[in-house]
Order: structure tokens, then C-alpha cells, then sequence
């Protein structure tokens, strides 16, 4: 699981720009949580990244779209 929240964290900043858009932030960055998640030990990124999976794809991905534009990464909330 580190080794998938590593490759994450190191993509280009396009390439996170682009996973961020609608439908592909609800599948990438839910799965990108979930791994967080279960790599750290917290549950709260874990529970994150389930409601990412089940409405991220729907609004969530603005949140993802803003952090990425902004931060240059995606809010973990946690």
C-alpha cells in the first residue's frame, strides 16, 4: 500500500490535475484514500476514501480539482 500512495504522491502535477476530473477522481483518489488509510493506520483517511468511491465521482471531485490547482495535491482530510 505505500508503494501505491508513493506513486501518487510523485505523479506530474497534470497527471493529477487530470485524475481529479469527474468520474476518474471517484475511482483514483477513493482508491489513492483507501490506501492512505490502510498504509497509516487511520481510519478516518480509510472511511474517507469509501465515501470518495461511493459519491466522489458525483461532487467530491471539485474538493480534489480546487487542492490540486491550488496545493498541488489532494486534501487527505485527516
Amino acid at each position: 500500500m505505500k508503494d501505491l500512495v508513493r506513486a501518487f504522491d510523485n505523479l506530474p502535477w497534470i497527471i493529477k490535475l487530470i485524475l481529479a476530473f469527474p468520474f476518474i477522481d471517484g475511482i483514483a483518489y477513493g482508491i489513492y484514500r483507501i490506501a492512505k488509510g490502510l498504509s497509516t493506520g487511520n481510519l478516518g483517511i480509510f472511511v474517507a476514501g469509501i465515501v470518495w468511491l461511493l459519491v466522489g465521482w458525483a461532487i467530491l471531485w471539485i474538493v480534489d480539482l480546487i487542492t490540486v490547482i491550488l496545493y498541488k495535491r489532494v486534501t487527505v482530510f485527516a
